[in-house]
């Protein structure tokens, strides 16, 4: 997921001057708006979660200011290794053109919705500050695509500001996991939803609580207009209007590789079948497809290992590893040369395990059919070594 989803995630509006709010008195804070801004998904992979960001509207002199936390320079050194690692950093930048930074969603023909914050002056003022004291001297962020990212931190901001507590009203029924709502993002598009399923483990398959779903800008726009800020036994809407700022148009869709990754692996158990006949009626294994089928599982299994030492919160404990197992590369010589080794017995033992976890982790698309694959090669060998 990650790579594609994020790479080109918001290295927009380079010509937009970062400029701040002027730092204004209590009593001038009448003529601001703060709102939250809140940009539907496009076809794009990198944009299929939506885009949150606040918005400080002068209305004195229709001033505006844009504050931004989604933004991050891929080009920086070693940044696919840090990303991997999790070690992405992202940055706040503020954009003084709000119309400008609109028309590029618009131009893909998303929904931008702005609610309008339901804010006193000295929370405006607390806000404002408090933005322009991010900007200035603590811009950059570890990103976490779950925890901390361009949907949370506006929502923090705000909290922190308000003579209060915000009490979101609760979603009856809906205790979604991290996957579930991924693979709702990811809708028609089969291999960036293969990608994410791949990468994610057990973490990402365990019921989330409504704050957690706000890491999806949609959510976070859901719970803001049914939410109240609380102070003592008074109580207040977050939300003083919801506004469309521009509404959804037709949207260009690209069309996703036409082979869809089922497609593929059946193909492999399909083949791997007809090889096992081959072998099992002339009593001779094809080492050459052992070969092929270690290094389809070893290769990606290094990725997958990796992501166990990974700050990423939900890529560790993946029980893909198991069948994308990088020790069949140090086992690969062996059964090249076929000399007797115990990877067969090994690959057994970790594909029970990863049919046993699939009851608590749900697996990418037909790696299960990946699995049985390789039970057919323990199976002829097991046959041949008698």
């Amino acid at each position: 997921m990650f790579f594609r989803i994020l790479c080109g995630l918001v290295v927009m509006l380079c010509a937009c001057l970062p400029t701040g709010a002027q730092t204004m008195n209590v009593e001038e804070m009448d003529s601001i708006e703060i709102g939250l801004v809140t940009c539907s998904p496009h076809d794009e992979v990198y944009s299929l979660y939506g885009h949150s960001a606040l918005h400080v509207h002068d209305l004195r002199n229709d001033s505006h200011w844009v504050y931004n936390y989604g933004v991050f320079d891929f080009k920086k050194p070693h940044f696919v290794w840090r990303f991997i690692m999790g070690q992405t950093d992202y940055c706040l930048e503020c954009y003084s053109e709000f119309h400008r930074w609109v028309k590029y969603y618009t131009n893909w023909g998303c929904q931008v919705d702005e609610q309008i914050l339901n804010l006193t002056n000295a929370e405006k003022q607390r806000l404002c500050q408090s933005l322009e004291e991010n900007v200035k001297h603590y811009p950059v962020y570890r990103y976490n695509i779950f925890f901390d990212n361009c949907s949370t931190r506006p929502r923090n901001m705000v909290e922190r500001c308000l003579d209060g507590k915000v009490s979101y009203a609760a979603r009856p029924d809906y205790r979604p996991t991290f996957r579930e709502m991924i693979h709702a993002c990811t809708e028609g598009h089969a291999w960036t939803a293969f990608g994410n399923d791949l990468l994610l483990g057990l973490r990402a398959d365990m019921e989330t609580t409504q704050r957690e779903q706000q890491f999806l800008p949609a959510n976070l726009c859901y719970d803001f207009d049914h939410a109240t800020v609380v102070r003592h036994d008074e109580t207040r809407p977050l939300v003083l209007r919801h506004v469309v700022v521009a509404p959804l148009r037709q949207q260009p869709v690209s069309s996703d590789f036409p082979v869809s990754p089922l497609a593929c692996t059946l193909l492999i158990l399909i083949i791997s079948s007809i090889i096992f006949v081959i072998e099992w009626s002339r009593k001779r294994t094809m080492v050459w497809w052992d070969a092929v089928l270690m290094l389809v599982t070893g290769l990606p299994g290094l990725l997958l290992l990796l992501m166990f030492f990974s700050e990423h919160p939900a890529t560790s404990t993946n029980l893909q590893i198991l069948v994308l197992n990088p020790m069949a590369l140090v086992f690969l010589p062996a059964v090249i040369r076929r000399r007797h080794t115990r990877w067969f017995t090994i690959s057994l033992i970790c594909l029970v395990a990863f049919f046993i976890g699939g009851i608590w982790q749900d697996y990418a698309e037909g790696m299960e059919l990946v699995a049985l694959s390789l039970l057919l090669r323990y199976w002829i060998h097991r046959r041949h070594d008698k």
